[in-house]
């Protein structure tokens, strides 16, 4: 039974706990906190999914965080009532100094309507109720509010999550893909959300400390450097931290950008990544996921970014903004110029050919994420400075999530290499504190008003929607999943043609692991079947017993997890575990698809694999994870002795370690079409 049968078994014979839990997770939303740190909502929409397939019911799991989330609250609010503004001096909570200033000016503004509205905004949720209580809000009024934004809270808390139960019982075999490409996107999203974020909340601080340690060095010296840092750096200089900022990000951006050149040029391990990556979207993809990511390749198609350039250009014309009119043409022009030129010097081959044609056949970098990151990254630079502080950070968010889902639309889809995005965004990111640093130090006064941003959604939805209105059609065709099947003679494999196949396993980081001992022609079940009559076994799911057994000291290796492991990007098709005379030693045996077909009289499946000893090794005390041993040979000739069809021929390479002799295990289903001279 896998770790979520074994979950769902559990929950559905417990129902009550899983309520309970759901209550406590609505409870500990509303507190101080612990309400930052819990993942509630995570979770509460996870259970909520369980609920089509009657694991849990609709009402008592509304109900229960209904009640939670009054309870919460009120407790908060009590906290607050009871020890008034003592309590923000005591641990935990005076380490939070911003959230409770944040939280009492959102109080002030909002007066007894924050009490509602907190409830849906991240940050001030879980510190508004406790401040609340501080200035002595009436609880009639409190709890009017309390009860009031629970009523709502609860249904946009678990209906979402029943919504996604009610797709995944009906998506079938694709829900699972579906659900990795959702975690990915998330993944993605977080990191370049996150980045941002610390970018401006952290990094700021570590900038203003360097321009203070800068400047007091200027001071002591003599010479034109010396006086023109100062200048620079000086506090009159009112946005002189921004120019330092933005050569601190020209050079980490530009340092990116020549080194994912230099690798793309001389073929370094990132092009493994880039297979790797390649590989595990394709794996994911479904029509759903297609269509949509679909949506946001088209919305950064050519025929977007020109009205959007365009119109922001006429804008600042119309306002006699001359010079930001001037820049505002020169970011885009530029950066699309440099693109098409770099292009072609680097002449790189798609992974899917003749999607394109002329110099837009080439790939690296990626003009989608260079054109769009410049377009929409220099506008969010351009009305930041001009809308006030708390409008910034929902801009700049905004604006990168946006850029984010356009530049992954376009590796999930098979456009591009993930170097090509990320060169893509590494040029892009330095040419935008290139245009930073030239801005500001003009040390213009032209403004980009606010109503900017509303005429730029206007120009993105009518020429977005014209665009996939027209062309969305043709792109699913475009950009189908390109199965690209070899088909080879049985008879040149077996003789030769197996070399060509690859000799060590490529990991997710594109560094090369453990080699690729065994070659097999035929059915995964036929193999698995002519296996467990020698003691082969198919490993243990994950399961909770399984995943506990890793903090034992000793946990039996013939039942606990084997670890995933992708060969360029593909998850094993098959795993097989055999017992060893250590007692914590396990022979493991892991297959992976290849895109070839061997010609047999019919079309028979080649897969490879791996076959490595692997000793269960307990680290600190704390928990036990397997260590592959360095004993290559001995495990695949203990898997040839399982195997009668077979042969080992020996590689001939210099990459060869000492540890590993060479060979390389062919075997064959005996059900398949072989004649003695093909096999000889």
């Amino acid at each position: 039974m896998s770790f979520f049968s074994a979950l769902t078994a559990y929950i559905a014979s417990h129902p009550h706990q899983a309520y309970g839990l759901i209550f406590l997770l609505a409870l500990s939303e509303s507190i101080p906190v612990i309400g930052v740190v819990v993942p509630g909502t995570a979770v509460i929409v996870a259970l909520a999914a369980m609920v089509p397939s009657g694991v849990l019911m609709l009402w008592p799991m509304l109900f229960a965080a209904f009640l939670g989330a009054i309870a919460g609250d009120g407790l908060a609010f009590w906290l607050g009532h009871r020890y008034h503004r003592e309590i923000l001096s005591r641990w935990p909570l005076k380490r939070y100094p911003v959230l409770i200033e944040r939280s009492e000016t959102f109080f002030d503004r909002h007066g007894g309507k924050s009490i509602f509205l907190a409830r849906f905004t991240p940050g001030v949720r879980a510190f508004v109720p406790l401040v609340a209580g501080i200035l002595r809000m009436p609880a009639r009024r409190f709890y009017v509010a309390n009860i009031l934004s629970a009523c709502v809270w609860a249904p946009t808390h678990v209906l979402p999550g029943v919504f996604i139960g009610v797709y995944l019982s009906v998506a079938g075999p694709a829900a699972g893909r579906v659900a990795a490409l959702f975690v990915a996107l998330i993944v993605i999203l977080w990191i370049a959300l996150h980045a941002t974020k610390y970018g401006l909340i952290r990094g700021v601080p570590i900038l203003l400390a360097i321009s203070d340690r800068l400047r007091n060095w200027a001071k002591g010296r003599s010479g034109w450097p010396a006086r023109q840092l100062e200048t620079l750096l000086s506090p009159a200089m009112g946005e002189s931290r921004i120019l330092l900022a933005s050569a601190v990000l020209l050079i980490a951006a530009a340092w990116v950008f020549f080194a994912i050149l230099e690798d793309v040029v001389s073929g370094d391990p990132l092009v493994q990544v880039d297979v790797a990556v390649y590989q595990f979207l394709q794996d994911l993809r479904t029509p759903f996921a297609d269509a949509f990511m679909i949506v946001f390749s088209e919305l950064g198609d050519t025929a977007v970014v020109i009205p959007v350039a365009i119109v922001v250009f006429l804008w600042f014309v119309w306002k006699r903004s001359w010079r930001t009119a001037a820049y505002w043409a020169g970011a885009v022009g530029f950066a699309a110029a440099i693109n098409t030129a770099i292009k072609v010097a680097v002449h790189r081959a798609r992974p899917n050919e003749g999607l394109y044609s002329g110099w837009s056949d080439f790939s690296f970098p990626s003009g989608h994420s260079t054109t769009n990151a410049v377009l929409y990254g220099f506008l969010a630079f351009l009305v930041v400075r001009q809308i006030r502080p708390r409008l910034q950070l929902p801009v700049i968010t905004t604006a990168t999530a946006y850029i984010s889902l356009i530049a992954f639309s376009r590796i999930y889809l098979g456009a591009h290499w993930f170097s090509d995005v990320a060169g893509g965004l590494a040029f892009a990111v330095a040419w935008l504190a290139l245009l930073s640093i030239a801005y500001q130090n003009h040390q213009t006064r032209e403004r980009a008003s606010g109503g900017l941003l509303l005429l730029v959604l206007v120009t993105v939805i009518l020429a977005g929607g014209l665009n996939i209105y027209r062309n969305h059609g043709a792109d699913m065709e475009r950009y189908a999943v390109q199965y690209k099947e070899q088909n080879m003679l049985a008879a040149d494999w077996w003789k030769s043609e197996w070399a060509t196949l690859p000799e060590h396993r490529v990991d997710f980081d594109g560094e090369t692991r453990e080699p690729i001992t065994f070659q097999w022609a035929g059915s995964l079940a036929d193999l698995q079947e002519t296996l467990q009559l020698t003691d082969w076994r198919v490993a243990a799911p994950w399961s909770w017993a399984g995943a506990l057994a890793w903090l034992t000291p000793a946990p039996d290796p013939m039942t606990s997890p084997i670890l995933p492991t992708l060969e360029r990007g593909r998850l094993p098709s098959l795993t097989l575990v055999h017992p060893t005379r250590r007692a914590n030693g396990r022979i493991v045996l892991r297959i992976w698809a290849t895109d070839i077909d061997l010609q047999t009289g019919h079309l028979t499946e080649l897969w490879i694999g791996s076959v490595v000893e692997e000793d269960l090794i307990n680290r600190l005390s704390l928990i036990t994870l397997p260590q592959v041993l360095p004993n290559f040979n001995a495990s695949r000739d203990l898997l040839a002795g399982s195997i009668q069809a077979s042969k080992l021929p020996v590689r001939v390479s210099e990459q060869i370690p000492l540890i590993w002799d060479g060979g390389v295990l062919l075997a064959h289903d005996s059900q398949a079409l072989w004649s003695e001279g093909q096999r000889n």
